[in-house]
């Protein structure tokens, strides 16, 4: 059965899918606002997914500690925060986990932020699932720029949150601050199956910096996912990075003369991608300086 009432339609047969091209389309329908969004780019999506998967979500969504919680009581760095890591929870979360790093939703975040190359995050660094207690909190910051890890900048942050019937008075709003820190721009509720994405700049500085009022058995939900590009690598001698094929010394006369030839086909490919390299990674370098 495919859900239709989200901006995001997923199909839920036989696990979660999403259709390449239209998760395409529709990040390019919401690219402009995005990019003129200030303090920084950045989209709030109500209605995100399908109102049925994200109840499914929320229902699978672990009560009891699991193995690998992460439990942060750092004051203002973050209180009462509990990260659940997406391995250690149920089948259905898992295959959530793996919709939100598959590349229909590259595509879809790709599209939308203008950013290319983008990477998931197999190990959720940071990410996963995150639930807040009554009075914790996460102050005003920019997020980490390097995951050291894999050696690959951050670039674009995805909040989803999943709590139902949220009330003004719980407070839990995410802030959006001017890169200069002087006033805040933005707050915005945590209110169910509502998606916050945004680019993860130095000073793209965020936070729900007040202490949760919620009664005791109400906490503040949300799936936390960051995604990543690689730098590019300069070819500087325009030496081929391609498959290599190479013959056996018994192989046929025929064998050997169609490897031959793919090797020409190769160099020939690798000529073609070289020229005017030069002047491509002079580009790449602007735009790495300007972004």
């Amino acid at each position: 059965m495919t859900y239709t009432d989200g901006v995001l339609p997923i199909q839920m047969q036989k696990g979660f899918s999403l259709d390449l091209q239209q998760a395409k389309e529709i990040g390019s329908l919401l690219a402009e606002e995005y990019a003129q969004a200030q303090p920084f780019p950045h989209a709030v999506i109500d209605d995100i997914f399908p109102k049925a998967f994200t109840e499914l979500l929320l229902a699978h969504f672990p009560a009891d500690p699991l193995a690998h919680d992460k439990v942060y009581e750092k004051g203002y760095g973050g209180t009462h925060k509990r990260q659940i890591s997406p391995y250690d929870c149920d089948e259905t979360l898992r295959a959530a986990f793996a919709l939100f790093n598959s590349a229909p939703m590259l595509q879809f975040i790709e599209a939308l932020t203008g950013i290319k190359g983008l990477l998931p995050d197999p190990y959720f660094a940071g990410g996963g699932l995150h639930e807040t207690a009554a009075g914790g909190l996460l102050g005003v910051h920019a997020d980490f720029q390097v995951n050291e890890s894999l050696q690959l900048y951050r670039r674009v942050n995805m909040l989803v949150y999943l709590n139902p019937e949220w009330q003004p008075e719980y407070g839990g709003y995410l802030e959006l601050w001017d890169r200069q820190m002087t006033a805040k721009q933005h707050s915005i509720a945590p209110l169910f199956n509502r998606c916050v994405i945004f680019n993860t700049d130095a000073d793209s500085f965020h936070g729900h910096p007040d202490p949760l009022t919620t009664p005791a058995h109400i906490k503040r939900r949300s799936i936390a996912l960051y995604y990543y590009q690689a730098l590019p690598i300069p070819n500087t001698h325009g030496e081929s990075r391609h498959t290599l094929y190479v013959a056996r010394p018994d192989d046929d006369t025929a064998t050997k003369a169609q490897v031959k030839k793919m090797m020409k086909k190769r160099d020939k490919r690798a000529k073609k991608l070289f020229s005017g390299q030069a002047d491509w990674w002079q580009r790449v370098k602007q735009w790495w300086t300007l972004d």
